[in-house]
């Protein structure tokens, strides 16, 4: 019978290390493991590189002093364009930046999850990408063709986190939205991979909502599992919850003020995950009144 690996965020952080490089699923603000991520704010863990299609994690973290190195295709809370903790952060030099290709980002962790060194693409090709990232590599087919590609680099993981809308206790995860984006190459790519979820359900009750192809993640590459109802919030987790743009306008404006940022975090990061699901709820009630 497979084990049971259901176990907390803060079982799930107290696992990582400092220095770790840690790969973060969604999208942009789109089913982004947020409750985790506000674990790894709660936490004191530092120096971490940061593998993202990236949205308010990258944000959240670049903020809190936590991030040493960021690989990413961009920072951005999709209906506002750029992240402005990001931004912010990144014109300061806060981080080593690692800017790919979106390709190259998905090629990168497909050969991680194949455990090579790295896969032959096209992506970046005639571009400037090769400038601005000097250590990247072309290899040449040894096939007659004899063409030139780029070399996208694996992009291997210590551990990996994102969120699901099902899983079971085995580890499990099923996707119910229009995009799967590349959680599950997050985490076949990591060397420890942890999935937080809308709802735990057995596993025969995974198929009663979707077909088998909605199955995503398998528990073979998973190591726990964490049920954090509205766990993505305030990025978007469809069909449970669309994104909450109300709140993520208020994000995004107390980022650009040193002193209203203060106000945030006092008021919705200052304490554990049920706090701060209370907080989110009083300030919609504050905005309907």
């Amino acid at each position: 019978m497979s084990r049971d690996k259901t176990m907390t965020a803060e079982e799930v952080v107290g696992r990582l290390r400092s220095g770790m490089t840690i790969g973060i699923g969604g999208w942009g603000s789109r089913r982004k493991p947020m409750a985790l991520v506000r674990a790894l704010l709660r936490s004191d863990l530092t120096d971490l590189t940061v593998v993202s299609y990236g949205g308010p994690d990258l944000g959240l973290l670049a903020a809190a002093g936590k991030v040493r190195k960021v690989v990413a295709a961009f920072a951005t809370l999709d209906s506002i364009p750029l992240e402005p903790h990001f931004g912010a952060a990144r014109q300061r030099g806060d981080f080593e930046f690692v800017e790919l290709d979106e390709a190259m980002f998905m090629w990168g962790l497909t050969a991680a999850a194949h455990r090579l060194p790295f896969m032959p693409i096209r992506a970046g090709l005639g571009t400037d990408l090769l400038k601005v990232n000097p250590a990247l590599r072309t290899v040449t087919s040894p096939y007659e063709d004899g063409e030139e590609l780029v070399a996208a680099p694996a992009l291997r993981l210590d551990a990996a986190l994102v969120h699901l809308n099902r899983a079971d206790a085995q580890g499990n995860g099923q996707y119910l939205g229009p995009d799967p984006y590349f959680d599950d190459l997050f985490c076949e790519a990591a060397d420890t991979a942890y999935v937080s979820c809308e709802r735990v359900v057995d596993s025969a009750d995974l198929l009663k909502e979707a077909g088998p192809q909605t199955l995503l993640v398998k528990r073979a590459f998973v190591d726990g599992v964490v049920e954090t109802p509205n766990g993505a919030h305030f990025t978007s987790c469809a069909p449970d919850y669309d994104r909450d743009e109300a709140f993520q306008r208020a994000y995004a404006k107390a980022a650009r003020d040193p002193e209203a940022w203060q106000a945030f975090v006092a008021r919705f990061l200052s304490g554990d995950e049920d706090t701060y699901q209370a907080a989110v709820t009083a300030f919609h009630e504050e905005e309907s009144a």
